[in-house]
């Protein structure tokens, strides 16, 4: 039987989704109420980084051992990799060894070519094209604060990255509408935006596609790999900030959400990150409790 893969939310239906999401919020629970959950014991998780993280490292490594597994960390210079062996080779050895595998990498066709070539499941902990693992945490934190995501409107403001285009696949998947403001140069892929075009649209004025929002979201406007358009973005994105005056075109009860990590005074003010409407600090803690669901639905199907 193939692999079970997590490439991008499109790998699940919309019902393994909705499940997934209310697992997290389960696994959390049992977590806080000091239950041991240890369905992984014996099994083992590579982790191969060629971007480094914080959180992407920390939710899949203790949540692993959480489930009573074990999780390997592999940067570039752990592995021959960084020594110019062909990914399908890496794929085909590593898969031969361990349960599951998580990749966070640059190009997505290179995940792409590695998960052709596991024979184990393989997840997506970031490409430059989608960032899946985050909206798991996203969507599991806008439930537990306001509760079902559908029918509701969600501004994105910034960069049309792998981020917005993970929020435009869930928008499409949960049914709601996703406003997307990006300064012109900047809008998300055109392929996507097509295909998704039933539930997110651009709307270049920020302060416009907050207007009624329920969640405004958004992401640093110069992200890993782009440290040399920083200037040119810092420029471009002057704009796109999310202050108070941003904040006050949406519902009064919606919410602020940011991966982490945040560039005060840049994409996002003081005032919104440490503010009443920010959950931030709960989406950072929900990455491990969504990275728990989906290491158990893999595992249990790979």
């Amino acid at each position: 039987m193939n692999p079970r893969h997590l490439l991008t939310l499109r790998d699940l239906s919309t019902e393994e989704l909705r499940q997934l999401v209310s697992r997290a919020s389960e696994l959390k629970q049992l977590q806080r109420d000091g239950t041991a959950h240890e369905p992984l014991k014996g099994k083992t998780l590579a982790m191969v980084f060629e971007k480094s993280s914080t959180r992407t490292r920390v939710s899949f490594e203790v949540g692993m051992a959480q489930l009573g597994g074990h999780a390997l960390f592999l940067s570039p210079r752990d592995t021959q990799l960084g020594r110019g062996e062909p990914i399908e080779d890496t794929a085909r050895v590593l898969s031969r060894m361990v349960d599951v595998i998580m990749i966070r990498t640059y190009e997505h066709d290179k995940l792409v070519r590695f998960a052709e070539n596991s024979s184990v499941p393989v997840i997506n902990g970031l490409t430059d094209l989608f960032h899946p693992c985050q909206l798991l945490a996203d969507l599991q934190t806008y439930a537990e604060h306001r509760g079902d995501i559908a029918g509701r409107r969600v501004t994105w403001v910034g960069d049309g990255n792998n981020m917005c285009h993970s929020w435009m696949n869930a928008a499409q998947m949960l049914d709601f509408e996703l406003r997307i403001a990006c300064p012109r140069g900047y809008e998300p892929d055109p392929d996507i935006l097509k295909a998704t075009a039933s539930n997110a649209r651009l709307h270049p004025d920020p302060l416009d596609a907050a207007q009624d929002s329920d969640l405004i979201v958004t992401d640093v406007w110069a992200s890993m790999g782009q440290e040399e358009e920083q200037a040119a973005r810092r420029r471009a994105f002057a704009d796109y900030q999310v202050n108070w005056e941003l904040m006050r075109q949406a519902r009064n009860d919606a919410v602020f959400m940011h991966c982490l990590p945040a560039h005060r005074e840049e994409e996002v003010t003081t005032e919104v990150l440490e503010g009443p409407h920010s959950v931030v600090w709960d989406e950072a803690e929900n990455r491990l409790h969504a990275q728990k669901a989906l290491l158990e639905f893999l595992l249990a199907r790979g």
